[in-house]
């Protein structure tokens, strides 16, 4: 799932709602693919947008313009910004030694 930062005048719900309605209809257009796998910091009020390979990065210069804006962030090209969980990689059975 795409992240918010709390904000005292919206709800994660309505930020992550804003957000990816103006993703889609604004910014996913006038992307190529060299953005695919960045992050997006989304300010949902003005529409002002910040792209980088690190979240915090592409966050801290989001916020330096607007401190307080509700930002909504998310990984381009993914469903997910970040998976949870883990997986267990196994590996090939050796063979008895003869």
């Amino acid at each position: 799932m795409e992240r918010t930062l709390p904000h005292p005048h919206y709800s994660s719900n309505e930020i992550a709602d804003q957000g990816q309605a103006l993703f889609e209809r604004e910014i996913r257009p006038r992307l190529d693919a060299s953005a695919h796998g960045k992050f997006l910091a989304l300010d949902i009020e003005t529409g002002d947008y910040e792209i980088d390979g690190d979240e915090l990065a592409a966050v801290k210069r989001a916020r330096a313009s607007r401190p307080e804006a509700p930002l909504y962030i998310l990984r381009i090209g993914f469903p997910t910004a970040y998976r949870l969980g883990w997986r267990v990689l196994t590996a090939p059975p050796c063979s008895p030694a003869g």
